[in-house]
């Protein structure tokens, strides 16, 4: 059983490619009172009459500007063929007998649950069992639910705990779900709308992390308690097995069925970096003494692996950062500290990921950002055998997205590449090289295009990579709208992917689509996104600006014809390229960004982030923030580029309001080439459903091929 607390809590990379509000989430209290001087405080009422006056009379001048031309409506409707399309590949997750997967088309905009058997799934046209369909689930109700997953209880996997969100937040109502009956189950579990942690323990008891009243959730709004819940009881009757700080991220329970191994653990959050685990045993919490800032935990049958992200000293041994060491589970807790090195990395490698199939463990390498993958198995006596698997396609990322850990050695790969349609392989280990499944369709001609990879020195001499796709035979003119993306946070990798929206929107048009590799992320794994953190955050944007100036150097493009692009954590980015690096570029799209860096822990999910940005209220900490805050930064008679900031009303994690006052302020300095656009839905994605994510993109791919003329 695995815990990664910075995947399960962190902003969501928000990519372009194809609630309840709690009281200290977005109103001022007296302990988070805003400075006087902030004429803009009023854009933080979300759902007020006068902030969402403003919104609207937004959204219409950027329509109008962006979206009322046929051109516009060509791009937005070749995005939506793409999210649509019938061929896409319907990706699955192994349950038992059957394969499960979620699917939106035209037909179906909120989605249908559905499942399949391998033998049919085999078939270029499935037959598949409908288990649940949200659309006519909101026609019944009333309701706009958007599908939020399942948690399906094992072996028999018939009843499900369904996640249901009201408006695309974060915040979801759990039900319980009857496979066979194909129904929601009367007077079963059910949960109402928060910021909800829910999983099985048995048939009749689920660990619950929720809304238990004042006080029940932590400053970063996730559950605070964890609490054991019996089929049959009011909610308030559940036994509390933990209770963390206010001041932790979240707290939560999980219960491991594996035959054999049966354990329960408590996971608790201090932030996005550092967590303690305990197992309960018995009624009593034993801690597991593995460091504090360990990027995975997974306790799997017999074995346990611990995921480094600080070099640790234990047993006499000392085992680099990054590196991913493995005990034996009962050694461990009996107090032995002898571990195996599965993996270590280099200046080259990082750990991407990892799976664990019934005997061996594949793990995911990015070698310079490009994937391969290893298998190993642990030896009876001796060290765990190691060999390489197949090789992937040049600029190409493999992922493991499916194994079966309890019953055979099944594994399920994504292979994609940004001019390679994606395809779904099947394999088992021992039984040869793994077989495709399904292939992805073609969304444009890759012909005309080639992939490159390009290093920068960064201003304090680092090596950045960035990946180039480009029309074959570019002119080096300085004359081509190029498209520059980026992240750089929470340890998050941008590594190759297939992309039919940008191909259609962007590349087939004649433009050149550039990642930036930057620091912050996890491209070379934990080294690289420290590198980054709190009072070193500059070193994030330096990089990008590096890549800039290096595609402007090598003519590919000038500042004139050069965009950029980034979303949440990379909305941040997109704010400090706004303010600190205007020269460099001709226009921003900047998408449910944080922005105002003084506000951003008393708004929404953001206390949530301070090990990654620091306190600002704390003085000496709020001395290094105040570099990286565009909504300080802005300056009133500069020269900046174009930029279209959009958010959602929904957003509970980032939330709207830090978009909104960043528009409003620019607009009130004077500045005219600032555009504002809101979606009610689709939380911190952006969109409920695939034509408001068309929509979206559209208006962000429109916008920045219109100001970099």
């Amino acid at each position: 059983m695995r815990f990664k607390t910075s995947a399960r809590f962190a902003l969501a990379l928000t990519v372009i490619m194809g609630g309840m509000t709690y009281a200290h989430d977005n109103n001022l209290t007296p302990a988070t009172a805003a400075p006087s001087d902030d004429p803009y405080l009023w854009l933080e009422d979300i759902h007020g009459d006068r902030a969402m006056d403003w919104v609207k009379a937004q959204n219409a001048v950027t329509q109008q500007q962006f979206a009322g031309s046929p051109e516009f409506t060509t791009t937005r409707d070749r995005i939506l063929e793409v999210l649509d399309s019938n061929a896409r590949i319907p990706y699955v997750e192994r349950r038992g007998d059957y394969l499960y997967n979620f699917w939106q088309d035209k037909a179906h905009p909120r989605g249908i649950w559905r499942r399949t058997t391998l033998a049919e799934y085999r078939k270029a046209q499935p037959q598949w069992e409908l288990l649940l369909d949200i659309d006519a689930l909101n026609k019944a109700e009333g309701k706009r639910w958007v599908y939020k997953g399942s948690d399906c209880l094992k072996p028999a996997y018939t009843r499900c705990l369904i996640s249901l969100s009201p408006d695309g937040g974060d915040a979801i109502e759990v039900r319980e779900f009857d496979i066979p009956s194909k129904s929601f189950v009367k007077g079963g579990f059910e949960l109402s709308v928060a910021k909800t942690q829910a999983s099985w323990i048995d048939e009749n008891h689920l660990y619950v992390g929720t809304d238990f009243g004042p006080g029940s959730m932590t400053t970063s709004s996730y559950p605070r308690i964890a609490k054991m819940w019996t089929r049959g009881t009011p909610l308030s009757a559940a036994t509390t097995v933990y209770e963390g700080k206010t001041s932790d991220l979240a707290v939560s329970a999980a219960h491991d069925r594996t035959p054999g191994f049966e354990r329960d653990f408590i996971s608790v959050a201090h932030d996005f970096f550092h967590s303690d685990m305990y197992q309960l045993k018995d009624g009593k919490l034993i801690h597991l003494d593995v460091p504090v800032d360990a990027a995975n935990v997974d306790a799997h049958r017999e074995w346990l692996l611990v995921q480094l992200r600080s070099a640790w000293t234990v047993g006499g041994t000392t085992y680099p950062s990054g590196a991913l060491i493995a005990t034996k589970f009962d050694d461990f807790m009996a107090g032995k500290r002898q571990f195996t090195t599965l993996f270590a990395p280099d200046a080259h490698t990082a750990l991407s990921n990892y799976a664990w199939t019934r005997h061996h463990v594949i793990l995911n390498i990015m070698d310079d950002v490009k994937s391969r993958l290893d298998v190993l198995t642990p030896q009876a006596d001796g060290p765990w055998k190691r060999e390489d698997m197949a090789g992937a396609p040049q600029f190409s990322t493999v992922e493991v997205i499916d194994t079966d850990q309890d019953h055979s050695d099944e594994y399920w790969l994504s292979v994609t590449g940004f001019l390679n349609p994606s395809s779904l392989e099947r394999g088992v280990l021992g039984e040869g090289q793994a077989q495709t499944i399904k292939q992805g369709p073609t969304f444009f001609d890759a012909s005309k295009f080639e992939v490159s990879q390009h290093f920068v020195t960064s201003q304090d001499g680092t090596q950045v990579p960035y990946f180039e796709i480009a029309p074959k035979g570019i002119m080096l003119d300085g004359g081509n709208r190029t498209l520059l993306y980026g992240y750089g946070g929470f340890e998050v990798s941008l590594q190759p992917f297939y992309s039919g929206s940008i191909g259609r929107a962007w590349l087939e048009r004649g433009g050149v689509y550039v990642i930036a590799n930057i620091r912050g992320g996890g491209e070379y794994g934990p080294r690289w996104h420290q590198a980054a953190l709190q009072a070193n955050r500059l070193r994030a944007y330096e990089d990008f600006a590096a890549v800039a100036e290096d595609l402007i150097k090598r003519g590919v493009t000038s500042p004139s014809h050069l965009g950029a692009e980034g979303g949440s954590n990379g909305g941040l980015l997109m704010g400090n390229m706004l303010t600190l690096y205007p020269q460099l570029f001709g226009a921003i799209a900047c998408e449910v960004p944080l922005l105002d860096m003084k506000r951003y822990i008393h708004l929404s999910a953001g206390a949530s982030w301070i090990a990654e940005y620091g306190n600002p209220d704390d003085p000496k900490q709020w001395a290094f923030i105040q570099k990286f805050s565009p909504y300080e930064n802005v300056k009133k008679g500069a020269t900046y580029p174009s930029v279209l900031f959009y958010t959602t009303t929904s957003d509970d994690r980032v939330g709207p309001v830090q978009a909104r006052k960043m528009a409003a302020k620019m607009e009130g300095m004077g500045y005219k080439n600032v555009w504002f656009y809101e979606n009610l839905e689709g939380g911190h994605g952006a969109g409920a459903d695939n034509k408001q994510s068309a929509y979206m993109h559209a208006l962000a791919y429109d916008f920045l091929w219109d100001r970099l003329q």
